[in-house]
Parts: C-alpha cells; sequence; structure tokens
C-alpha cells in the first residue's frame, strides 16, 4: 500500500468513475485499474463495485475512512514540515570551552532564543582540543573553539581571531609595566591551563622556541580559574584575551604585551560534513556565521 493508492480511491469516490479520477490524477485509466487491483490483492478483498456507475462495496467504505485519515496525517506531516522552513525550531547540543560559554554564547543565545523561542539548547563545556573529536563523533551538533587543524570530516567557518596575552595581578613585579619580552618570563611563577588546551599548547611550543623552561607553580582546567588565581597574585598566567575583558575593566588584572605572543588564532563554528542539519542548526549557523566580529570581541 502506499499514499498514490490511498489518493486514487479517494479520487474514485468522488467521481464515480476510473476515466475521471485518471483525468483528476493525469493517470491512465488502466493505471488507475492496477493501483485499485493491487490494493484489493493486498487486503486480499473488495473495495470497489466496477458496475457503473462505479461505487464503493461496504469493504470499501470502511477502507476509505481510514485512508482518509492516513492522508489527513500526512497532510498534516507536510505541513509541520513546511511550518519548519518559516519557524525554526527543534534541539541544538553545542559543545565549547568554559571560556567562551561564558564570554560568547550569553550575548548570542539571548538574541538567538528572543526570535526563536521554539529552538531549545543545551550547552557542554569541555577543553578545547575535545571540541572537534565531540562534534565529529556525534555526541554534540555543532562545537565553537580555536580552529587549529584541519580535518576532512568536519565543516568549518571563522567567527573571530583571538590572541592569547600576559596577564598579573596589579600587585605582582610587572604589575606596573606595559611592556616586557618572552625571555623574561623564565623565572616568573606561572598559572597554567592544562595540557589539553591550545592555549597551553602554543605556550609550552612558543617557550620551546625561546628555550624557556617555565617556572610552573599550578595548572588549572579552565581559564576562569586560571583569572581567579592570577588575581590573588599566586603568579602570572597566558589566557585568550576575549577572557579578560571584564576584569581589565574593573582593574583587578593588568594585560602586559609580549610581541612573541601576537599570533592570531582563528575562533570558529564547528560541524559534521554531510550530516542533516534540522532547522534549528540551519537558522543557527546562519545567524552565528552572519555576526559581525564585533558581537564577539567587544567588551561588555
Amino acid at each position: 500500500m502506499n499514499i498514490s493508492q490511498l489518493e486514487t480511491l479517494l479520487t474514485i469516490s468522488k467521481t464515480m468513475s476510473f476515466r475521471k479520477a485518471g483525468e483528476l490524477l493525469n493517470l491512465t485509466q488502466p493505471a488507475v485499474s492496477a493501483q485499485i487491483k493491487s490494493l484489493e490483492d493486498e487486503f486480499k478483498t473488495v473495495l470497489i463495485d466496477r458496475n457503473q456507475p462505479v461505487t464503493l462495496t461496504d469493504r470499501g467504505q470502511v477502507f476509505l475512512e481510514h485512508a482518509e485519515r492516513i492522508l489527513a496525517i500526512v497532510e498534516e506531516l507536510k505541513q509541520k514540515l513546511s511550518d519548519l522552513n518559516e519557524t525554526p525550531q527543534g534541539h541544538i547540543v553545542l559543545g565549547t570551552t568554559s571560556s567562551f560559554a561564558i564570554q560568547i554564547l550569553p550575548r548570542v543565545l539571548s538574541y538567538f532564543q528572543n526570535l526563536f523561542p521554539l529552538i531549545k539548547t543545551t550547552i557542554h563545556s569541555m577543553p578545547s582540543s575535545q571540541v572537534m573529536a565531540s562534534v565529529e563523533n556525534g555526541s554534540i551538533d555543532i562545537g565553537i573553539t580555536y580552529l587549529s587543524e584541519r580535518n576532512p570530516n568536519l565543516l568549518t567557518s571563522v567567527l573571530y581571531y583571538d590572541t592569547f596575552e600576559l596577564i598579573v595581578s596589579p600587585d605582582h613585579p610587572l604589575g606596573g609595566s606595559k611592556h616586557t619580552t618572552v625571555d623574561k618570563l623564565k623565572d616568573i611563577p606561572f598559572i597554567m591551563l592544562s595540557p589539553d588546551t591550545l592555549a597551553r599548547r602554543f605556550v609550552d611550543q612558543l617557550f620551546r622556541k625561546y628555550g624557556i623552561e617555565p617556572n610552573i607553580v599550578m595548572e588549572l582546567s579552565s581559564s576562569e580559574e586560571v583569572k581567579r588565581m592570577v588575581e590573588i597574585n599566586l603568579g602570572a598566567a597566558i589566557v585568550s584575551k576575549l577572557s579578560i575583558a571584564g576584569e581589565l575593566k574593573r582593574g583587578s588584572l593588568r594585560m602586559i604585551k609580549v610581541p612573541e605572543l601576537e599570533t592570531t588564532h582563528p575562533v570558529g563554528v564547528i560541524y559534521k560534513s554531510g550530516r542533516y542539519l534540522n532547522s534549528a542548526m540551519q537558522q543557527f549557523l546562519s545567524d552565528l556565521k552572519g555576526m559581525p566580529e564585533h558581537q564577539f570581541v567587544s567588551s561588555e
């Protein structure tokens, strides 16, 4: 049984003619007869009395009642699918670092959910190194992280460019400085992000390049934890510039320019190549990619 056969039966019941039903359905009369015969064979019953005028049998009438309900459900389904294009709805699972979740997503999601209240989001916080893998294995739908490597199974789009900066407490010996060089960092106690973060990998590579063995006094899993330790002057740190806008404004942290750190790092959105994108994901990606860079990097 298929939808076309049910539509043919319904049309015959209205026109009381195989020929007229065929004309309305753009089918030949033999094709109409074949569809009805196929239904009758499948259900082992006679649905139509073929004497003129054509009428439904008692069993045909019962069958028609169910056929009309099935066709109504199909029409409702078509309408709902069509509505998704007009009013996006659904569920999105986002994965990002705790820093991006705090600094970017509140602005993005407040704007997005005001416009599309039927779209729900779940946010998973994870190290930057896990975001790509989580998108690839399907545990999250969309990732926002540093685009540090290419993966043929993933599609990416750059949102803005970030830098990593040296931060200290105002009471730190460097607290009154505006500039320093990387060679002067070798004896400074450092609070580091964990080794599975992109910022830590970048810092490790930088120090190796200049032959520096950093004095690491503490390792923490997120920029937020690192900043709190730096604020109470337990050491210096190198973190995302975006993540320190609030602390710089309040004066609880000082940013010291280090020329060797001046490398830009693209931050972008990631999703799996070839996967089905529901209307919620399509709308979110469209809006996210369309946002100007200042929406992400401007201070609160």
